[in-house]
């Protein structure tokens, strides 16, 4: 894949109704630009498939998508072998990715173990919602030494340093980026991303409940849009009892899966919420 691609790959999330800007195609193509992959038919694009390697310790495939009219063919199967190919070939030690339902039993066939769930939740807000919450929390610009110490306690409950990655969305959304001190240590800190019909929380950590809402509520107040999707880790009942009580509905449910050795899993007891199902 290429950044002339971008277009086709736009087109085909839109069929799948996914919230993926041509910003975020981007993020792929400048951190794997050889692990980015289409298919093609008579010179189209009917396919792609991405993948993103953090230090080797865990990679990412996402954005595997097929034309209607080109499914029940193999065409994603290819698209995953090559992507597993290739990072096979980088000697990452894990590989993981976020199965629906439908795709689970594919992912299993390749090797793919259960990690644990993931609930979407999604909030819908009116005008007057939304005007409620406008003047929740600071809005001064983050210093670089609490943007520092973010990306630090990240490498913690990610399990790896995707530090690359946070700063491409600080940059192209710094209101969104939002972090809670105690005693000199990161308690909570979340992130954002502006997508096509939603704007998108993630990742959100938080040590204690009264930092998760306090995270939640600023990136509210800061998300000029009507709708706001977050995607949960089921276990958390601290995230869906504050999503609840916000208004939140469940959408979905995904599961994280990993090929290989699991040896780098972070802390996952301390997200509220991932990053998104394309980037772990």
């Amino acid at each position: 894949m290429t950044k002339a691609d971008i277009p086709a790959g736009i087109r085909l999330k839109e069929i799948a109704g996914w919230n993926q800007t041509a910003a975020d195609w981007e993020r792929f193509l400048e951190a794997s630009p050889e692990g980015c992959f289409v298919a093609e038919h008579d010179g189209r694009v009917c396919g792609t498939a991405t993948t993103i390697s953090f230090e080797n310790r865990v990679a990412w495939i996402g954005m595997v998508l097929v034309e209607p009219d080109y499914r029940s063919q193999g065409i994603g199967t290819k698209l995953l072998a090559r992507a597993i190919e290739y990072l096979n070939d980088l000697q990452v030690t894990a590989i993981k990715l976020d199965a629906t339902p439908q795709g689970k039993p594919l992912y299993e066939k390749l090797q793919f173990v259960a990690e644990y769930e993931i609930a979407r939740w999604t909030l819908r807000r009116s005008a007057s919602e939304m005007a409620k919450r406008s003047g929740f929390g600071s809005r001064e610009p983050l210093s670089r030494e609490l943007l520092e110490s973010i990306i630090e306690a990240d490498k913690e409950s990610f399990g790896a340093d995707r530090s690359f990655l946070l700063k491409s969305l600080h940059r192209d959304a710094p209101e969104f980026t939002t972090g809670i001190w105690n005693a000199g240590a990161i308690e909570g800190y979340a992130l954002g991303r502006r997508g096509s019909f939603a704007d998108h929380l993630g990742p959100w950590m938080a040590r204690n409940i009264a930092a998760a809402c306090s995270l939640l509520e600023t990136f509210l107040a800061r998300c000029p849009r009507e709708v706001v999707v977050v995607d949960i880790l089921k276990a958390n009942t601290v995230a869906s009892e504050v999503l609840m009580s916000l208004g939140f509905n469940y959408s979905r449910g995904l599961t994280r899966m990993y090929r290989g050795r699991n040896a780098h899993p972070g802390r996952p007891e301390l997200l509220c919420a991932i990053l998104g199902p394309e980037f772990g």
